[in-house]
């Protein structure tokens, strides 16, 4: 397919097309006439949801990888609980590893508030052992059927900016009203029906959003370890090769693997222009160091490399040709594509791509560019440790 073709079938984001192989592909939903919001940080993300919390009127679904009891999640609890009481049905999924630093009166007292609660595989794992390597890595909190708020962010002062110094982390958010919540709370009663098994009765009063909200065509790509293939790897790899001008990618955890190695440099020999933004430091080093390991073949192939400074980067998010956005839970490595629980948005409006491309230029101008020369002239010593850890990048 040439150049000017692919370029074509993403610009009108709408090809009927292109749109079916996604969808085969990757088994995502659409919808269109969205209204989607792009918050480039925490502290915008969650007063933004804080407040839509506060206006739910008939029910709440939140479901977070991550909950903090902190002056976050002390707020976030405070908006389940005012909820509850006034008599909203208030669901919270989370992830009993993700939160094991959270004490349990902190869930106690949710429960004791009206809020139904529920730990995503506690001990004693009834799955066996091997089930302790799956995480339930999604984060979004739907309301009343019409609004949802997801991305990367988690429940904690570090993702809201209320951390100091090196605490603080770069993080990503959206806000959706529209037809594509629907599937939002699909995701969301099918996991709690599989984990619960039981239902709230306030669920069989549906609400079905309206289309028209705005001009976004939305899909939405969940995966989990119960999945033969990895639907969240096929979406990246899709979009990648739908591609005709430029791919922008900005993730934390960076062990991709062949396949979307091979995707990114099949792109650059198209001649798109393709940028990843990694982090210059990570709160997992060992994931960083396998990550370096990739940087040489995209390097030499002509992919540009920046390393952020300042803050933790934890956002994961990839822009094709200033129109298609990826915003959501899943990170470039094994354990999102295989054996974690995510789901991203993928977003189709050039007004929410304009959005993205001047949060891609500003991440750009906060970032250190790495050359391949300079690469190349990192010690015998980290070589070897990069080989060494490689071995275990499955478990990443």
């Amino acid at each position: 397919m040439s150049i000017v073709r692919r370029k074509k079938i993403i610009g009108t984001h709408r090809a009927p097309r292109f749109l079916r192989i996604f969808r085969r592909n990757a088994e995502a939903s659409h919808s269109r006439g969205n209204r989607v919001k792009l918050y480039d940080s925490g502290a915008e993300f969650f007063p933004a949801m804080l407040s839509a919390l506060a206006e739910a009127r008939h029910h709440i679904h939140a479901e977070f990888y991550i909950v903090r009891d902190d002056a976050t999640g002390s707020a976030f609890a405070e908006a389940l609980l005012a909820a509850a009481s006034r008599r909203v049905d208030v669901s919270l999924i989370y992830d009993y590893i993700g939160c094991f630093d959270t004490p349990s009166s902190y869930f106690r007292r949710l429960e004791q508030g009206g809020v139904r609660c529920l730990a995503f595989n506690p001990p004693p794992f009834r799955r066996g052992l091997a089930w302790f390597d799956k995480r339930d890595h999604r984060k979004m909190a739907v309301i009343d059927g019409e609004t949802a708020f997801t991305g990367g962010i988690n429940i904690g002062d570090e993702y809201s900016g209320f951390g100091r110094g090196t605490d603080r982390w770069r993080d990503v958010g959206v806000r959706i009203d529209g037809p594509a919540v629907t599937d939002l709370v699909r995701l969301f009663r099918e996991f709690w029906l599989e984990e619960k098994g039981s239902p709230s009765p306030a669920w069989f009063a549906e609400h079905i959003p309206v289309a028209g909200m705005g001009d976004a065509d939305v899909m939405i790509v969940s995966d989990g370890p119960h999945h033969a293939r990895s639907f969240i790897r096929n979406a990246f790899r899709i979009a990648m090769a739908g591609a005709g001008e430029s791919i922008r990618i900005m993730n934390p955890y960076f062990v991709p693997g062949p396949r979307v190695v091979r995707s990114l440099l099949r792109a650059v020999r198209r001649g798109v222009n393709v940028q990843l933004i990694l982090p210059a430091k990570s709160d997992v080093p060992i994931v960083r160091l396998v990550g370096r390991g990739y940087y040489a073949p995209l390097l030499r192939a002509g992919v540009e490399i920046y390393e952020r400074q300042g803050e933790f980067l934890h956002a994961k998010v990839m822009l094709i040709d200033d129109t298609w956005g990826v915003v959501g839970s899943a990170n470039l490595d094994q354990r999102s594509f295989h054996r974690n629980y995510e789901v991203n948005t993928i977003v189709a409006s050039r007004e929410f791509g304009r959005q993205m491309a001047e949060m891609f230029a500003d991440d750009l101008r906060g970032s250190r560019r790495i050359v391949l020369e300079e690469h190349e002239r990192r010690g015998s010593l980290v070589r070897l440790l990069e080989r060494i850890c490689n071995s275990v990048s499955w478990f990443l």
